[in-house]
């Protein structure tokens, strides 16, 4: 009997998750360590090569029916069910196609899964990558569940990874009781929120807090759902001069969904804060305006949604409908600008920021999501400073370049001219997280981030052309990183409480630094208004930016001394030393550029007026001196 878990049905054991320890995992036998009861975890992924030490799944040294994989619930359960998968694996086929279920409380005495007087042996896998889900024709109470292979692939051997559901029981005699994580007294919705949900608690929030939330719209994805954002700020609506502009992107990969549940979170959280006097939520709302993306692919989502969190598998979802990876799906700006560079034309001939897009990117016939070209105009009409793009599966934080400058390396490390800077952004998220922080922590597949303080350059992970982060960085002024945030890219919504848990802290304080460095307005000398398009180029750093509609700049940069230069078309450049400080606001660095006499001259001229006598003299000794040097000797 087979089926989709229900709302309300027991949870997974979180084999997943990693809420089960490797301690709690047993097999019979293990073919090598690399394919030990300890990787028989559902989705978990293998590595490259088919013989190191995290390979994709349990697999038994013999090939016979007395094989089994067992877990230790640490406590009485009501079993209902078992998800299989086979393994993991690019270079074998190997998966059970059927298996009977067995339960003990001692390791000793085993009960098999029955229906009525006859022994169940459950239907398997027919691919490696597929869940499937049985249900147990009747629950079995005990505190150890066994899967025993009775057949197998036929071309592989006995192999799987598995979820188990099942409901804890009171028992006063056991002794994990205290091992229960604290629950957030945050009173959140902590559920899976489809497309309908999502926007009905979005609105929910907006009615809420009206005078500092504002729902609105991006673009359409491809078949037609709105792609919302919230809007928190204490003017939304308008920006504010001098004020940053934070964003938040989730959903990327439809399936994975933790980052879209925090981002509806998040808003929910901010606005019950806000309303309660909360101080440091007073300040953020106050000094910054916040949007929040829960759902950059919505098609994406509902798919996996569909499924649920234990049988959309590792892919379902991923892609847009259009079978579009959103995060390959950007211009690649870094080809030109590193080709530039090699010819030693930057930044004179071609420029180190805001590099154009390339023609053939806008062409009807060139494969761009709207989702993606939603995106990209939401960028261009907000002068973002800082961003995170949510993702799952791992544990780790990503900063700039995505792309490596080798073209034909799979990784490299490729940083940005703000490294530095990028670094220190990741590391603020990582540490701050509660299960990041943790030396002690299981990995979740098969890299040990925790070596690098669980934070990586994203080229040197793997090579992403067409990233969000590199497109943000070299196309806009915004720093972009990536944060991937559990294990499990879909959990069971018992795991929401405690992702936020996890997350809390850190997402508050990531957008805390978009107040880090310095920011300023760059005015015309005598008209006092605000210059749009200025460049702002900070000394050694070879990547500029530059000012808003308004005038008013944002330049992340960590503490130290700068050479601060604004530079604008008709103005003479201006150049300033800001020196940024370790306090937690930005330094105001204002700068004011004179007009050119050419630049002067050409606005007269445009408005008609009447040129000064002296200038008129000047004017005719110039065109003389000019058609005297032209004339034949």
């Amino acid at each position: 009997m087979c089926g989709p878990l229900k709302a309300k049905s027991c949870p997974p054991l979180g084999l997943e998750s990693l809420r089960v320890s490797d301690y709690q995992l047993r097999a019979s036998s293990t073919k090598r360590y690399g394919l030990g009861a300890h990787r028989g975890r559902l989705n978990i992924q293998s590595g490259i090569y088919d013989d190191d030490i995290f390979d994709g799944g349990w697999c038994a040294d013999e090939k016979n029916t007395q094989q089994w994989f067992e877990v230790d619930a640490r406590r009485l359960t009501r079993f209902t069910g078992v998800i299989t998968q086979g393994k993991n694996s690019i270079w074998t086929d190997d998966w059970v196609t059927s298996y009977k279920v067995q339960v003990s409380n001692d390791t000793h005495t085993w009960k098999t899964c029955k229906n009525g007087t006859e022994e169940v042996i459950f239907k398997g896998n027919k691919d490696p990558e597929t869940p499937v889900l049985n249900h147990l024709p009747t629950p079995m109470v005990g505190r150890y569940i066994r899967i025993n292979p009775q057949t197998w692939f036929e071309n592989g051997t006995i192999c799987l990874r598995a979820e188990i559901i099942g409901c804890p029981l009171p028992d006063p005699n056991t002794v994990f009781m205290w091992e229960h994580e604290p629950q957030p007294t945050d009173k959140l919705d902590f559920k899976h929120h489809n497309y309908k949900e999502m926007r009905k608690l979005m609105k929910a929030v907006n009615d809420e807090c009206p005078e500092i939330t504002r729902v609105y719209s991006i673009g359409k994805s491809y078949l037609g759902l709105k792609m919302y954002v919230m809007e928190i700020s204490d003017k939304p609506g308008q920006h504010e001069l001098g004020e940053p502009e934070f964003r938040y992107v989730a959903g990327m990969h439809g399936n994975e969904v933790v980052g879209r549940e925090l981002m509806l979170n998040l808003m929910q959280y901010l606005c019950k804060e806000y309303k309660k006097g909360n101080p440091r939520v007073v300040r953020l709302v106050k000094e910054t305006r916040i949007h929040l993306l829960p759902s950059m692919n919505p098609d994406g989502y509902e798919q996996a949604y569909k499924l649920g969190s234990e049988l959309s598998g590792w892919a379902i979802g991923r892609w847009t409908f259009q079978g579009l990876d959103l995060n390959h799906n950007f211009a690649d700006l870094n080809t030109p600008l590193w080709e530039a560079e090699d010819n030693e034309d930057v930044p004179h001939k071609f420029p180190n920021h805001y590099i154009p897009i390339p023609e053939n990117y806008n062409f009807p016939n060139a494969t761009v999501a709207p989702e993606t070209r939603a995106v990209i105009d939401w960028m261009k009409k907000i002068p973002f400073v800082l961003s995170a793009n949510m993702h799952g599966g791992e544990m780790v934080v990503t900063y700039p370049f995505d792309m490596t400058r080798s073209y034909w390396m799979a990784k490299e490390l490729t940083p940005t001219a703000d490294d530095s800077m990028f670094r220190w952004l990741a590391i603020v998220y990582a540490t701050s997280h509660r299960v990041m922080a943790d030396d002690n922590r299981r990995i979740c597949h098969t890299e040990n981030f925790m070596r690098h303080g669980n934070i990586i350059n994203g080229a040197d992970w793997h090579t992403v052309a067409g990233s969000m982060n590199d497109f943000s960085y070299l196309h806009t002024n915004c720093f972009e990183v990536t944060i991937e945030l559990s294990c499990d890219k879909f959990p069971h919504e018992v795991e929401l409480p405690s992702e936020w848990q996890n997350n809390k802290e850190s997402l508050l304080l990531f957008m805390e630094q978009v107040h880090r460095g310095i920011k300023g307005v760059v005015r015309d000398k005598d008209t006092e208004k605000g210059i749009s398009g200025a460049i702002i180029a900070v000394n050694e750093l070879n990547h500029d930016i530059r000012t808003a509609v308004d005038g008013d700049y944002w330049r992340l940069l960590n503490p130290g001394e700068y050479e601060v230069t604004a530079k604008a078309e008709g103005y003479h450049p201006s150049t300033k030393s800001c020196r940024v400080t370790y306090e937690n606001h930005a330094t105001i660095c204002d700068l004011y550029l004179t007009k050119t006499a050419k630049q002067r001259l050409r606005e007269m001229l445009a408005s008609g007026k009447k040129l000064p006598k002296e200038l008129m003299l000047r004017l005719r000794q110039l065109r003389s001196r000019k058609f005297k040097s032209m004339s034949p000797k």
